[in-house]
C-alpha cells in the first residue's frame, strides 16, 4: 500500500484548522491501514484501503480511497466514504456493492457518501462479512468508473480504529 500516498489523502480529505495533527499510522491489516488525526476539537480515526483493480484501464483515475471514519466525539461513527482523484458526476450517484446488496451514495466534488445512517451501517455491515467490494462512480466528464476493493483486514482495521477513538 502506498503509505505515503495514504497519509497525503487523509490530509487533504481532513483539511482543518492550522492546529490539526499530521496524520498517525495506527497499524496496518492485510489490505486496510488506520489514520488518526487530532486537532483542538476532536479526534477522526480512518480504516482506509485503496483499489486492487480500476476500470476502465486507458484512464488518468488519480488517487482513489475507500475510508471508514469515526469521530471520538461521536459525531460519526463508522461513516464510510469514498474519495476520488476526479470530480463526480453530481446527477450520476456512485454505488457501493458488497455481494448482492448495493447501496447509492451522493457525490459532493471528489467525494462520495451516504445519505441514510441506516444504509452506512448495512454498508459496513456486509463489508465485515464480504470479500470484496465494488464501486461504480461516473466522472464529471461521463467516464463511467469502477473500482474493486479487497474487504480482506477491514474487520480487524475498523475494530482497530474504535479503539483508537474511544
Amino acid at each position: 500500500m502506498k503509505r505515503f500516498a495514504i497519509a497525503l489523502a487523509l490530509m487533504a480529505v481532513t483539511a482543518a484548522p492550522a492546529m490539526a495533527s499530521e496524520p498517525k499510522l495506527e497499524g496496518t491489516f492485510k489490505d486496510w491501514s488506520v489514520y488518526s488525526r487530532a486537532d483542538s476539537e476532536d479526534k477522526i480515526c480512518y480504516a482506509l484501503s485503496t483499489p486492487s483493480s480500476k476500470s476502465p484501464g486507458n484512464v488518468n483515475h488519480g488517487e482513489i480511497y475507500f475510508m471508514v471514519s469515526s469521530w471520538k466525539s461521536g459525531a460519526a461513527t463508522e461513516q464510510p466514504s469514498f474519495l476520488a482523484g476526479y470530480p463526480l458526476k453530481t446527477t450520476r450517484a456512485p454505488k457501493a456493492k458488497v455481494g448482492s446488496t448495493s447501496i447509492t451514495m451522493y457525490g459532493a466534488d471528489n467525494e462520495a457518501f451516504i445519505d441514510a445512517g441506516s444504509d452506512e451501517r448495512t454498508l459496513v455491515s456486509k463489508m465485515r462479512a464480504g470479500s470484496t467490494m465494488t464501486i461504480s462512480a461516473v466522472s464529471s466528464r461521463g467516464t463511467e468508473t469502477r473500482y474493486q476493493f479487497s474487504l480482506s483486514g477491514v474487520t480487524a482495521a475498523l475494530r482497530k480504529a474504535k479503539a483508537v477513538c474511544q
